[in-house]
């Protein structure tokens, strides 16, 4: 005999107990309970890294990372500035902007909107709307005066590519003095009780993405500037695209160190933070569940152990009478209760990868079978169950099954070794 004595025992006493019925039943469902609790953690987590995932390549392709917004409502030469922020290795495109909210209207139909005014070639530098565009094209928005509306704008006001739109906006009397304290009362009360602007603009394009395409237009910085006073080169602020959107904040507060503008930072955690938020909520709160539905599972070895160590008494006090030190008895009983915790690991571990990675098609299966939308993708910001496999989750979670499966055989086996040796025998 070449194996050493304990994995000998484990292995001798395990292929003994499967002709116990109550025995290997309950052995059974402790392999079975940590098995399914590996499963569900690994497809939960998968889909919670699914949606992470897709917010930072989805959402956050259209969403802004960062926004640097002048302080004095102007950033006098913004292709300078953009050069100077190019400057941070994590900026990997800049483009400017002038935004205002105002409203659109066709016949009676009126709807309010955030106005976006973008450089065309620049905006699709760090924006991926522009793949986004279901009717018409992003390109003819150089025209003069024309609009690219949100499919849900243009369904509110009933019109199409070709059509022409009323936009209305408070005019903006900026002040172009160079002294900012030099501006009258009556000027004041003027920007406060100033007549609408008024413009007709062709509808270019449109656009269906989430949320946004109910809520803003884009126009041509041209025009924006035009309307609302802007000089040659002037523009409100700057949108920055980063390296890695989750490190925004910190990035574009790097990036502007540079400028010599005063100016405002705003990055999408401000207006999708809690869509992050949420997930890593669900991610934690997921995370401790689950660990306990392991643990419980791992609890059934204590008593297969237990039902073990009672029947195996007089083994365990012959084996002493034959030298076995305490050592010995302890590491079979938890090697034989550490087997099953380490096959419900293996069997969970391999379904659950293999579930996980194939999320989004069983779930787009189980759709159409029972003819249902498990995510809606006017309402959320995606129409499909993510899943994203990450090794560390699944590491992770194999290491805590498997520790929780160590723990629960630590008293069972140190039972077996208080077995008196000259009691059990005299029994007999």
């Amino acid at each position: 005999m070449f194996k050493p004595l304990s994995i000998y025992l484990a292995f001798r006493y395990i292929r003994s107990k499967q002709g116990n019925g109550f025995a290997s039943f309950i052995a059974a469902s402790s392999t079975i309970g940590i098995a399914l609790g590996v499963i569900v953690l690994i497809v939960g987590l998968s889909a919670m890294n699914g949606f992470e995932k897709a917010l930072k390549d989805h959402l956050l392709s259209v969403v802004p990372h960062s926004e640097l917004v002048s302080a004095h409502g102007v950033i006098p030469n913004w292709a300078e500035s953009i050069k100077q922020l190019q400057l941070h290795p994590e900026v990997v495109a800049a483009a400017p902007f002038i935004k205002t909210q105002g409203m659109v209207q066709k016949g009676e139909q009126l709807k309010g909107v955030e106005f976006r005014g973008v450089d065309v070639l620049l905006e699709q530098q760090v924006s991926a709307l522009p793949n986004y565009i279901v009717a018409g094209k992003w390109q003819h928005l150089t025209q003069e005066n024309s609009v690219v509306l949100g499919v849900g704008v243009a369904k509110k006001l009933g019109v199409s590519v070709g059509d022409t739109i009323q936009m209305l906006l408070a005019s903006n009397n900026r002040n172009t003095d160079s002294d900012p304290n030099k501006i009258s009362n009556s000027n004041s009360v003027n920007k406060v009780f100033s007549s609408l602007v008024k413009r007709n603009l062709t509808v270019v394009g449109l656009f269906k993405f989430a949320e946004v395409d109910n809520l803003q237009a884009y126009v041509s910085l041209s025009l924006a500037a035009d309307l609302l006073n802007y000089q040659q080169q002037q523009a409100q602020g700057i949108r920055l695209t980063v390296s890695d959107a989750f490190l925004a904040p910190r990035i574009a507060q790097e990036a502007t160190r540079t400028l010599n503008d005063y100016v405002y930072l705003y990055n999408w955690t401000h207006t999708q933070g809690h869509l992050y938020n949420d997930i890593q909520l669900v991610r934690m709160v997921m995370y401790i569940a689950l660990a306990l539905v392991i643990a419980v599972a791992s609890f059934n070895i204590v008593s297969t152990l237990i039902m073990a160590v009672n029947e195996k008494q007089g083994d365990i006090a012959i084996l002493k009478t034959m030298g076995a030190g305490s050592p010995v008895v302890m590491f079979t009983f938890m090697l034989q209760g550490l087997i099953n915790g380490v096959l419900g690991c293996v069997v969970g571990g391999v379904i659950g990868v293999y579930l996980a990675s194939n999320l989004t098609m069983i779930s787009q299966t189980l759709e159409q079978f029972f003819s249902v939308k498990f995510l809606a993708g006017d309402v959320y910001f995606i129409d499909y169950l993510p899943s994203h496999v990450i090794e560390s989750d699944v590491t992770t979670t194999i290491i805590i099954a498997l520790i929780m499966s160590l723990l629960a055989t630590v008293y069972p086996a140190w039972r077996a070794t208080k077995v008196e040796p000259a009691q059990v025998l005299g029994q007999l």
